[in-house]
């Protein structure tokens, strides 16, 4: 880490405005508080740089909300501190009236881009950044129900409605409540590392999702790459955990050198093989534990591994916890038991 930027805070800056979304606000603030608390208390403090989160309006006037509940601004943006990452929360209703009403945060929004802030719009908020012309020829996706609307509001940005998360760059953009939670965890990894991000995710987590990586539409995403021969590996190797050859077999298969096979995957995917494969495993064997009563060893077997030893060891490197105690959490989460 920057020696520079050892003991500087985050800057953290929420948009509010009439109409917000107040889950939107409130969610994001209580997951990144979890995850700065995790770290505060788990990393060295020479490691650790603590939280600043702002409210920022068009006026430091308070906002009525629609639950009863005044939102009080700490800044107008026209004095707000530069910010390392943006939350612009989702509107209720019919979003136009709201951007109109915002042209000053629309500007704000273009500027923090300029100097180097990362963005998260939620549902309709994605209309303030898309005002601010940040998504110009870039994926978004926003709330089903404005879909329509967003395109003919904003034909330059590429809608990708399908999607719950898409990111190009520093702009990030979600669907949903839960798309946010997964883009926030993702979020905490980058500032306090996995086991941080794993220990809000596992109190927050609403339900069982798959990781922010296997949801997102990224702009120029590995996993759309163009090499076709290691695409195929891919979709082989996804469709055959259980099998006992090993990825030097593998790569013969498809009359590739392990040398071959081992470079090219790491220049179409930024991972090793080897890294692939045990996330493939590691991903079916949380979903089996969450959704089947498969003892342990089962899944184990069932995933490509001898044993439930191997899977305990690889679940405590990957996830901090053995399979048993994620079964134990997951299962509280979907039946409340």
């Amino acid at each position: 880490m920057d020696n520079n930027l050892k003991d500087s805070p985050l800057q953290i800056s929420i948009l509010v405005y009439q109409h917000l979304l107040i889950t939107s606000l409130t969610l994001p603030i209580e997951m990144l508080r979890a995850g700065e608390a995790y770290a505060q208390g788990h990393a060295k403090t020479t490691q650790f740089r603590p939280l600043l989160i702002n409210l920022i309006a068009k006026d430091k006037k308070p906002i009525q909300n629609r639950n009863g509940l005044a939102i009080l601004p700490e800044y107008s943006y026209d004095n707000a501190p530069n910010s390392d990452l943006i939350i612009v929360p989702g509107i209720w209703r019919n979003p136009r009236p709201v951007v109109r009403a915002n042209s000053g945060l629309v500007q704000w929004l273009a500027s923090s881009w300029q100097t180097g802030s990362s963005i998260i719009g939620v549902g309709t908020g994605n209309c303030l950044i898309a005002e601010a012309k940040l998504l110009n020829g870039h994926p978004a996706t926003t709330h089903w129900h404005y879909a329509e609307q967003f395109k003919r509001d904003y034909p330059q940005v590429l809608l990708k409605p399908d999607f719950f998360i898409t990111q190009s760059e520093r702009l990030y953009s979600v669907a949903s409540l839960n798309a946010l939670a997964d883009v926030i965890v993702h979020i905490i990894s980058q500032y306090y590392g996995q086991a941080a991000a794993q220990h809000v995710e596992r109190n927050f987590s609403h339900e069982i999702r798959k990781p922010y990586e296997d949801q997102r539409y990224l702009e120029g995403a590995v996993d759309r790459h163009p090499d076709e021969l290691i695409a195929q590996i891919q979709f082989w190797l996804k469709n055959n955990l259980t099998t006992e050859q090993s990825l030097t077999e593998v790569a013969q298969l498809f009359s590739l050198s392990y040398r071959s096979f081992t470079r090219r995957f790491r220049i179409a995917t930024n991972q090793s093989p080897i890294e692939y494969w045990q996330q493939l495993r590691v991903q079916t064997a949380k979903e089996l534990l969450a959704s089947s009563n498969l003892s342990i060893q089962e899944v184990a077997l069932e995933v490509g591994y001898n044993d439930q030893g191997h899977l305990t060891r690889v679940f405590k490197k990957v996830l901090s916890q053995t399979p048993s105690e994620y079964r134990k959490v997951v299962r509280r989460k979907l039946f409340g038991s």
